[in-house]
C-alpha cells in the first residue's frame, strides 16, 4: 500500500454488526501484533467512536524500543495509542451534543477530578489518572473504542483526521510553554526539532518571543524549524552562547530523548534563566552539573502531559497562528502498523511523524492531507 493510495473506508454500522475489530497490541519492546478481538462493550456515560487516525508519539517509542518509561512498564500486551481522533457513531453522543459523524479530538487523560492534584488545578499531575495507551489502559490503536463525552473535543469544518490528532501534541507545547511563564520579547532557544521542538518553536513565537532559536542536529529538521518561522537554527548547542555573546538565552526548552539535553539546557541558559525539561530520555536518566545551574540560579521546570488546553489549541490551529500539520510526514493503514512504529523508531530523513489509520482511510494525497486549514 502506497502512501498516497485511497482505502475505502469501512463501513462503521457493519463492523458493529461484526463481532470482532481489528486492534494493534504491543506485547514486548519490537513486538507489535495486529489481532482480531471482540469489540469493546458499550458502556453507560460513554461515547462509541470509530478511531479515524493516530499518530506515534515520542512516549510510544519508548514502550516500543524500551518495554516502558520509569516505573510504567508493559507486563501484558497493551494497545498503544494516545493521539488520536475519532468519529462519533451509533448515536452515543447524542445526549452530549455529540451527533454521529462528528470529529473529535480524544483527550488521552481520564483525570479523577477529586485529588489534591485535580483540585488544585494540575489535573496533568492527577496520580490516579487513566491514560489511554499506557500500560493497563488500551489507547487508540483499534477501529473502535468507548471514551466519556468530557475528553471529547468537536474539531472545526477543515480539520482532517490527522490533523485533530495532533492536537494532543500540540496541547503538550501549549502546556510546556504554560509553565515556563514566558516573558514577551525575551530570547527562547529549544532543543530538538522533533513534533514537539517544532510546535514549542511556534507557540513561544505566539507567545511574544523576540527571537525563537532551534537546535537540531539534522539538517532536514532544521530547514522545517526555519519553514515554520524559527528565528535560527543551529547544529550544536554552543553555537547559541555565540549568537547570544557569550550571555545564553533567556528560555530554553528542551524537547528531545537525549540523556545529556538537559545539561546542554543549562550551559546555554543565561544567569537567572528558566528551563523547561519536556522530552523523554533514553532510558529514564538525564545528566544535568550541579554546579553550573546552583551558580546561574536557573529556574527548572519539569513538564508533564498538559492541562486543561484543547480548546487553545483548537483556535491556535483554525486561526492559521500555528501550522502543525506538517510535521504528519508518514501514513499508514493498520496493516502497516508494525512498520510504522519501526519507520519512527529509525527516523530516516525526511520523518518526523508517523500516522495510522485504523479504519484504512488514508488520505488520497498524504501530504496535503496534514496540512492545517484554511483561516477564516
Amino acid at each position: 500500500m502506497t502512501q498516497d493510495q485511497l482505502v475505502q473506508p469501512t463501513n462503521a454500522a457493519a463492523h458493529l454488526s461484526s463481532p470482532t475489530m481489528r486492534t494493534v497490541r504491543l506485547h514486548a519492546a519490537h513486538d507489535l501484533r495486529l489481532h482480531d478481538e471482540a469489540l469493546p462493550a458499550q458502556v453507560p456515560g460513554e461515547v462509541r467512536l470509530k478511531v479515524e487516525a493516530v499518530s506515534v508519539c515520542g512516549s510510544d517509542m519508548h514502550y516500543y524500543h524500551e518495554g516502558g518509561i520509569g516505573p510504567a512498564v508493559i507486563r501484558t500486551p497493551m494497545t498503544p495509542g494516545h493521539e488520536f481522533s475519532a468519529t462519533v457513531i451509533g448515536g452515543s453522543g447524542e445526549a452530549y451534543g455529540l451527533p454521529d459523524g462528528t470529529l473529535v479530538a480524544v483527550d488521552p487523560a481520564q483525570h479523577c477530578g477529586h485529588c489534591e492534584q485535580c483540585q488544585a488545578g494540575y489535573p496533568n499531575l492527577c496520580p490516579n489518572v487513566r491514560f489511554l495507551g499506557s500500560p493497563g489502559v488500551d489507547g487508540g490503536l483499534a477501529q473502535f473504542i468507548n471514551v466519556p463525552p468530557s475528553s471529547l473535543y468537536p474539531v472545526p469544518p477543515g480539520f482532517s483526521p490527522a490533523l485533530a490528532a495532533l492536537l494532543e501534541p500540540l496541547g503538550v507545547a501549549l502546556h510546556a510553554l504554560d509553565i515556563t511563564k514566558l516573558r514577551p520579547m525575551s530570547g527562547v532557544t529549544v532543543l530538538g526539532a522533533g513534533p514537539i521542538g517544532l510546535m514549542i518553536a511556534q507557540v513561544a513565537k505566539v507567545c511574544g518571543a523576540a527571537q525563537v532559536r532551534v537546535v537540531e542536529p539534522r539538517a532536514a529538521r532544521r530547514a522545517q524549524a526555519l519553514h515554520l518561522g524559527a528565528d535560527s537554527v543551529h547544529e550544536h548547542y554552543s553555537e547559541v552562547l555565540d549568537a547570544t555573546g557569550g550571555r545564553g538565552d533567556d528560555y530554553v526548552l528542551e524537547a528531545t530523548t537525549s540523556p545529556g539535553a538537559p545539561e546542554h539546557a543549562a550551559l546555554i541558559a543565561r544567569i537567572g534563566g528558566r528551563i523547561t525539561l519536556v522530552g523523554i530520555p533514553d532510558g529514564d536518566h538525564f545528566q544535568m552539573s550541579a554546579a553550573n545551574a546552583r551558580r546561574k540560579g536557573l529556574i527548572i521546570k519539569m513538564s508533564r502531559r498538559m492541562g486543561h488546553v484543547y480548546p487553545r489549541a483548537i483556535e491556535l490551529v483554525r486561526s492559521g497562528r500555528v501550522n502543525i500539520g506538517g510535521v504528519a510526514t508518514h501514513h499508514y493503514g493498520m496493516e502497516g502498523a508494525a512498520r510504522a512504529f519501526q519507520d519512527a523508531h529509525e527516523a530516516p530523513d525526511g520523518f518526523l511523524k508517523a500516522v495510522i489509520y485504523p479504519n484504512d482511510l488514508l488520505p488520497e494525497h498524504a501530504a496535503a492531507s496534514s496540512s492545517a486549514p484554511t483561516p477564516d
